[in-house]
């Protein structure tokens, strides 16, 4: 039985044409994937920035906020104190003076809580508004990675 190699390595049905345009499909497709991901990598970067700058923003405004309250407490302090020591240096008995005492530790106890829950009440704040929008921003760019 003879064969035929010349049937045996022809390749009739290769057509380099239609590779190319495949091959020209292929990249075209390839080019535009690509360019959406950058597109939606920028927007995410954009936002970050965004987000990161109104982060820096609220943290500035915070701790000014916490900063002028304990200028204000030691002010108001040191104002109670001076009052204080006045009233001492007029008291006429040592009741009198023990008395004058006991209720200045009092009203400064009350006054020192109630600065206290001030600062706390700022603090929390600041908290909440320095981590929002990073949270905001992470959850927005998270859901487009999903959706991707």
């Amino acid at each position: 039985m003879a064969y035929r190699t010349d049937d045996m390595f022809s390749f009739a049905a290769f057509d380099p044409s239609k590779m190319n345009e495949s091959f020209r499909d292929l990249a075209e497709k390839g080019v535009n994937q690509s360019r959406e991901a950058y597109a939606k990598m920028k927007m995410t970067a954009e936002e970050a920035t965004t987000a990161a700058q109104s982060t820096i923003q609220s943290a500035q405004a915070g701790t000014l906020e916490i900063g002028l309250q304990a200028m204000d407490a030691i002010r108001t302090n040191a104002d109670m104190s001076l009052a204080h020591l006045e009233q001492l240096f007029s008291a006429r008995s040592i009741s009198e003076f023990m008395q004058l005492q006991t209720a200045f530790i009092r009203q400064q106890t009350e006054f020192t809580l109630e600065q206290a829950r001030a600062m706390q009440d700022s603090t929390r704040k600041l908290a909440k508004n320095v981590v929002e929008p990073g949270r905001q921003a992470a959850e927005k760019a998270m859901a487009s990675f999903k959706a991707a």
